[in-house]
């Protein structure tokens, strides 16, 4: 028998060439079955071996004919080693270049108990929040956070990062002027990476994107035209400007007015909400969170009360459960792209979670008085600064109007700039004859020291100590009286309680506790591919070769990172088939805008721009139909027929009706069904021929890896969700990755940066606002696929495979499977038929919520057939494990079966009242027609192992239309 994956051999006695073979090798970690484990599945599947099951649930015919050209696997302490290496070829200089990134102190507390601990970074998104109470109170901690800083009332819980969400602010001043208002006013100096998202952005929606001098701008000429002006606050270039009177002349117009801002300024500015502002945002990085080479950040977005129905984006709100008892859940759901599909604007799947945790925990454990005191010292240096370059004989462009960032005058900005190179300092040039500084709370008198002696003139010696000594007892606040902030925040009291260490490691922990994630169980859901995030993997991502980097340093400081993004780049290539691959996209959703962006270029390129049509199956992901219409194309849906496949007749009549204007077709291969479609490669076949190119979306390649490349079907752009297939760990909502890779005749039309070049030569503009999107978190997929090696990655997909069909084998036999193949196989995932129940009361809903009583997450639910359940073990999942989940919804099955059969009330049973809390179960009444036993240890294990819902079913309906999306007081919960 062929065994199905590479194992460590033990031998009674050691022969001398295996002596020196390391132990510490990785795929038998990552791959959950051991060889014994596997040769039980496969029997219990009906299959000999491995081979046997690939040849039933793959057609033969995008099989790929060879192995992967990747190394072999490096074991765990090697590939530490060589990746140190790496990255000490990274020079960590001080880096005062500003544009929205500043260095910051990340508390210990907060970097070893949240970003470093599985038990955070492991989370889902919180779809299911009885088992997500913990991460759901910290983001709603985080959207206060936002709305008190902006004095704005509604608050998301973060989108993706500063310059992405400019361009959704833009989006909604378009959608405000009804779309036939299509001119956006962006002022001139705003962050050059922001004004190229927008322009991004902007080209596919035909808005007509002018960057001016908004204190020059003729607004009351441009009304009929006119939607909204962005504003950066303090700007580009540190001036802190009063903008009330041109909020008033901009509203006047009838435009909106969005103003990009820093969240540690409003700690002393006037917040924008209080001079007129219609939006906010910005990039909470320096609350808390590493630089990390440009992300992953958690952008902030907030807004007045009447636009929270366009604000992209999740939104956390407060409701109740069903015993009463406050529960937070996702408010207002049906503005998202899985609902609007290709009516939406924004095409948002992820948000950066785990960052804002960081944001967010960052002010409670400093609270308003700690916030304010870190401000009020970065901007005190910040004077200390001005008066000591002022005394050097230099002008500062912003004097009197700054808050942490000085605009100097000098002869030569060159050469200012080399003096600071020196002597390890970063320094922006803004043009030939000015350079800019901006401060962090990082700073101290030995750098206001180092940064005076650059601008030190003359060869005469200068006492910079007694220098700084003058300055610090001579300078003053350099923030306009009328700008300066006399509202109160941070009011509530999470954000005045937990300022010892004491105190925040146990809030922390106790809002971990509410939370399910990997470290308690199997999370199975469906195309979301929840698989070990290895500790080896994570740990370099807080080294400080990785985590100090400023995402505009010069390229000789980050020839670390370039070796490792240039590696992952060839080992995706070589995984998928393709020629070229661009990193930046930060995000499955950004990818698939980018890929649809650069087909639109090159058939622009060559003559074709009207081709405009983009082909999505009906089964397709809401992001999409979504994606295609952001990037300026018409949807056409095709029909999937009764088995789950492309129904190949209506892509043809689809794309012989559209063959002028076709643009592309979105595939996601396997299905999103879970079966390999025998028609794929006729699919992309029939595109081709038509003038189309074909996009395939990568949310299922983990049951492709080493068995079949999408280049090889037949596609010619995928992007890759590094957040599913390649280990970076959701983070209870995100960071999540992105990067597509593409042929040649594409390759020239990835995405370009303005201040980091970056794609093809005739790049399409940026869609993050770093040149390399989240990189700091790219060590873990270039970790990933380095200790997988060839053998692993390929065995990784076999026992994902594996695990799937034999799951599908042990729960077929008590649910109907709504898809499989003809030889009754899926691919990496299966889909649970719930709808012959619900005639007799029972929804999906019902056996997600249940199977929280049985210490797991639900499988996808309801997606993509309503009143369905999604199952995706993923590789790293013991056959222990799979069988505790089928154990589980076996189980299940037996009480829906009582529920049908009239042993118990339709409307009043274990699955309806389902998830049974602790405090349900404390409770002195119990009238319920099942035991208590029943309901809470449905299984023997579960006494000693039990995972206990915080809140009970939460009620989605009344959060919904009682909103409240910042933190309550107390007399505010559920006051009826």
């Amino acid at each position: 028998m062929t065994r199905p994956f590479v194992r460590l051999q033990h031998t009674s006695k050691p022969v001398s060439a295996q002596v020196f073979k390391p132990l510490d090798t990785f795929p038998r970690r990552h791959i959950g079955p051991d060889a014994s484990e596997a040769d039980a599945m496969l029997k219990q599947v009906g299959a000999k071996d491995i081979d046997e099951l690939l040849a039933k649930a793959i057609p033969p015919s995008i099989r790929s004919p060879k192995p992967l050209a990747l190394s072999e696997g490096m074991p765990e302490r090697e590939l530490l080693k060589r990746l140190k290496s790496i990255a000490s070829k990274n020079k960590v200089y001080r880096s005062y270049l500003g544009m929205g990134y500043t260095d910051t102190v990340v508390p210990n507390v907060i970097l070893r108990n949240v970003l470093e601990n599985p038990a955070w970074y492991t989370q889902y998104t919180p779809y299911q929040p009885e088992i997500s109470q913990g991460r759901l109170e910290s983001l709603l901690n985080f959207q206060t956070m936002v709305s008190d800083m902006t004095g704005l009332p509604i608050a998301n819980a973060s989108l993706l990062d500063e310059g992405t969400a400019a361009a959704e602010a833009m989006l909604m001043c378009w959608q405000t002027g009804r779309r036939n208002k299509n001119t956006f006013i962006v002022d001139e100096n705003c962050h050059p990476q922001t004004i190229a998202c927008l322009k991004t952005r902007a080209e596919s929606f035909k808005i007509n994107v002018v960057v001016a001098d908004v204190f020059n701008f003729k607004f009351d000429e441009h009304k009929k035209e006119l939607c909204g002006v962005l504003l950066q606050y303090p700007n580009t270039r540190g001036t802190v400007h009063d903008y009330e009177a041109l909020t008033s002349t901009v509203h006047a117009a009838g435009g909106q007015v969005a103003v990009a801002t820093d969240l540690m300024s409003l700690a002393m500015l006037k917040a924008p909400g209080e001079f007129g502002a219609d939006m906010a945002l910005g990039n909470s990085q320096r609350f808390g969170v590493p630089l990390g080479f440009g992300g992953p950040h958690a952008a902030f977005f907030a807004c007045k009360e009447d636009q929270k129905r366009r604000m992209p984006g999740r939104i956390i709100g407060v409701s109740k459960d069903a015993n009463g008892k406050p529960a937070l859940r996702l408010a207002l759901q049906t503005r998202e792209q899985h609902i609007r599909r290709e009516k939406a604007t924004s095409n948002i799947c992820t948000a950066q979670a785990l960052l804002a945790n960081m944001s967010a925990m960052y002010a409670v454990y400093h609270g308003p008085e700690g916030i304010k005191s870190i401000a009020e010292r970065i901007h005190g240096m910040t004077s200390v600064l001005a008066q000591g370059v002022r005394e050097s004989g230099y002008v500062i462009e912003n004097d009197g109007a700054f808050f942490d960032t000085l605009s100097i005058k000098v002869d030569s900005a060159a050469a200012i700039v080399q003096k600071g190179l020196d002597k390890q300092i970063n320094l922006r040039a803004l043009n030939a004859q000015t350079v800019s500084i901006t401060l962090d709370e990082t700073v101290g008198q030995k750098d206001i020291v180092d940064l005076l002696s650059v601008f030190a003139k003359g060869n005469a010696p200068v006492n910079l100590e007694q220098v700084v000594a003058n300055a610090a007892a001579s300078s003053e606040s350099m923030i306009p009286v009328q700008l300066k902030r006399t509202s109160a925040y941070l009011t509530h009291p999470v954000f005045n309680t937990h300022h010892s260490e004491t105190e925040m490691v146990r809030y922390i922990h106790h809002l971990e506790s509410k939370d399910l994630s990997l470290v308690h169980s199997m999370i199975p859901l469906g195309s979301c591919t929840m698989k070990l995030n290895a500790t080896t993997e994570m740990v370099p991502v807080t080294w400080s070769e990785f985590a100090n980097i400023h995402p505009f340093a010069p390229t000789d400081q980050t020839e670390g990172y370039r070796i490792m993004l240039e590696e992952l780049e060839k080992d995706l290539e070589e995984i998928t088939g393709f020629d070229a691959a661009s990193l930046q996209p930060n995000s499955g959703a950004q990818g698939e805008y980018a890929g649809l962006r650069a087909i639109g270029a090159y058939h622009a390129a060559r003559g074709e721009a009207h081709r405009n049509v983009c082909l999505i199956p009906i089964s397709a992901h809401g992001t999409n139909p979504a994606s295609a219409a952001m990037a300026g194309m018409d949807v056409v849906i095709v029909k999937c027929d009764d088995k789950g496949n492309l129904d190949i007749a209506d892509l043809k009549a689809k794309v012989e009706k559209n063959k002028d204007k076709l643009a592309a077709i979105m595939i996601t291969y396997p299905s999103t069904f879970g079966i390999f479609e025998p028609g794929v490669v006729e699919a992309c076949n029939l595109v081709h021929q038509h003038g189309g190119q074909v996009y395939m979306d990568g949310a299922n390649l983990n049951a492709q890896i080493g068995l079949t490349k999408p280049a090889e079907i037949g596609a010619d752009v995928c992007h890759m969700n590094l957040h599913k297939t390649f280990c970076i760990p959701h983070g209870g909502g995100g960071p999540g990755m992105g990067p597509i890779a593409c042929k040649s005749h594409l390759a020239p039309y990835l995405p370009g940066h303005p201040v980091v070049a970056t794609g093809g030569q005739n790049a399409i503009g940026p869609v993050s606002a770093a040149p390399y999107g989240s990189a700091s978190i790219l060590p873990i997929s270039w970790s990933y696929v380095k200790l997988m090696g060839r053998d692993g990655m390929t065995d990784a997909t076999k026992a994902a495979l594996l695990n799937a069909n034999y799951m599908l084998s042990r729960l077929s036999s008590h649910y109907d499977v709504v898809y499989t193949n003809e030889n009754g196989m899926c691919g990496h995932e299966f889909i649970v038929d719930i709808r012959p129940f619900v005639p007799k009361g029972i929804e999906a809903i019902d056996v997600a919520k249940r199977l929280q009583d049985y210490g797991f997450h639900s499988p996808t639910m309801s997606f993509p057939v309503t009143n369905t359940l999604m199952i995706e073990p993923t590789e790293s999942e013991s056959k222990a494990e799979l069988d505790r989940f089928c154990d589980a919804m076996i189980a299940i099955r037996k009480e829906i079966e009582q529920v049908i059969e009239g042993a118990v009330p339709k409307d009043n049973n274990v699955l309806k009242n389902a998830p049974h809390s602790l405090e349900i179960m404390m409770s002195d009444k119990w009238d319920k027609p099942y035991s208590r036993e029943s309901a809470a240890f449905p299984m023997p294990h579960l006494r000693s192992n039990k995972f206990w819902p915080s809140v009970s079913r939460v009620d989605d309906a009344y959060g919904d239309r009682n909103l409240m999306c910042t933190c309550p007081s107390p007399e505010e919960y559920l006051d009826e």
